[in-house]
């Protein structure tokens, strides 16, 4: 056990998602006071014990002044793979880095940067790149899908979201009798990795095993997640590699790729982009919003009114907001949460304060202050306007749900048939387990 871990969070070598550089460390005891006042998990376990409990959210990381906690870095894994001829490489990026790379080139928090990104992921090397809103859009069908038929059974209510894996580890490790209220959803990125692989690899006339998949996120914790042993398929891993956009701005300078001289691209053809649902999943509330939508239009075959596709309640950077929204003639409660420490105090209640449906993020304001962003010095700015500007660009875009997403419905069509079939649920749902530690 770490002999200062009266100061500072103890990281175990075989952490998946950060490491700590012993040199640079100068005890200043900001990991662990963000990890217990934030995050909720230290000093909620044995310090004395030899299971290091960690979440892999790598807020300890946004912290650290000094660069001694960092991500793991994956970049070399992912010029190996750029340099195999024999690989097509497919960079997946997720919500919330769009608004977030510029950063790392001079630009100010929340400049919309698509475009641009799209340029120098090509001129890295991918051989594809794809957009994660697509992903978001598949969450958002079986997981609205899935709230539909909890709330018509009343069984395992609250549902709760399960695209943050920093939250489904919480779950597990801290509130294990709540595994059954998670959503069966699989997060964005490992449902789209899943299609890829599955669908798409096919497409192309490819072996599973012949792709490369990475994703390029604003999250630690999906380094961990992509090695969850119940998202193996028989080829292995749905998703190979993942970097941060700190990781990806590092690599791209060290190619001397600067995006303030690139001309805007667009994603490729095959998962081009998804609606303004999907966007704004990189903001605390986004996905509940998203789902809401979505939930509206099965339950009644028309279109969400204005008030749900601003659902001005469900916005704002707040640890906790609650709304309600009326679906199958029920008043269904909703709870949107970011900050474990706050979701301690919420489930710690729900056995007299009642929801049908709770979103959580880990990280500050959800993705868009996730452990592998751009630091700031003033974060809590900074990810207020990276989320204001996927909102900001969310009521711009024509296709404003999930289910409008054309190129999601050729999907369904070709390969997984409807949400919640059994195709469905093999290629895009999961489980959880328990996971034990010293208390």
């Amino acid at each position: 056990m770490d002999k200062y871990s009266e100061i500072r969070v103890p990281i175990s070598k075989d952490n998946p998602s950060i490491m700590r550089r012993e040199s640079k460390c100068v005890l200043c005891g900001k990991c662990k006071d963000v990890c217990k006042k934030k995050i909720g998990v230290a000093g909620y376990w044995k310090y004395d014990s030899e299971d290091i409990v960690c979440i892999n959210c790598g807020q300890c990381a946004n912290v650290c002044p000094v660069e001694s906690i960092t991500e793991k870095d994956d970049t070399d894994k992912l010029l190996s793979a750029l340099q195999d001829k024999t690989k097509t490489v497919v960079i997946m990026t997720s919500p919330a880095v769009r608004v977030s790379l510029g950063e790392l080139f001079g630009l100010k928090p929340g400049d919309f940067v698509a475009g641009k990104m799209v340029s120098a992921l090509k001129k890295l090397g991918a051989d594809y790149v794809f957009d994660v809103v697509f992903g978001a859009d598949l969450t958002i069908m079986e997981e609205a899908s899935e709230l539909i038929e909890r709330v018509k059974s009343g069984n395992n209510l609250p549902q709760f979201t399960s695209c943050c894996p920093a939250w489904v580890k919480f779950v597990e490790t801290f509130y294990p009798k709540f595994i059954p209220n998670l959503s069966s959803c699989k997060s964005p990125i490992s449902m789209q990795a899943s299609v890829i692989k599955n669908y798409f690899s096919k497409k192309i006339g490819k072996l599973p095993s012949d792709i490369v998949l990475v994703a390029m996120t604003p999250c630690v914790a999906k380094k961990f997640e992509i090695k969850r042993e119940e998202l193996r398929g028989l080829y292995g891993q749905d998703t190979d590699i993942v970097v941060t956009v700190r990781e990806m701005g590092k690599l791209l300078k060290r190619k001397r790729i600067d995006l303030n001289k690139l001309n805007e691209s667009e994603y490729d053809k095959a998962f081009p982009t998804g609606s303004g649902a999907g966007l704004i999943f990189g903001t605390s509330g986004g996905v509940m919003e998203a789902a809401v939508r979505t939930a509206y239009h099965l339950t009644t075959g028309q279109n969400p009114p204005a008030d749900l596709l601003k659902f001005k309640k469900l916005r704002g950077y707040k640890d906790v907001k609650t709304a309600s929204v009326n679906l199958l003639g029920k008043e269904v409660k909703l709870c949107v949460i970011f900050g474990t420490l706050s979701a301690r105090a919420v489930l710690d209640k729900l056995k007299t304060k009642k929801y049908d449906m709770i979103e959580v993020m880990a990280c500050p304001n959800g993705c868009v202050g996730g452990g592998g962003q751009p630091k700031q010095v003033d974060n809590d700015t900074a990810v207020t306007l990276r989320g204001n500007s996927l909102y900001t660009h969310e009521e711009k875009m024509k296709e404003r749900s999930s289910y409008e997403n054309l190129v999601l419905k050729g999907v369904y069509d070709e390969f997984l048939l409807a949400p919640l079939s059994e195709k469905a649920k093999k290629y895009l749902h999961t489980t959880y387990h328990e996971r034990k530690y010293s208390k």
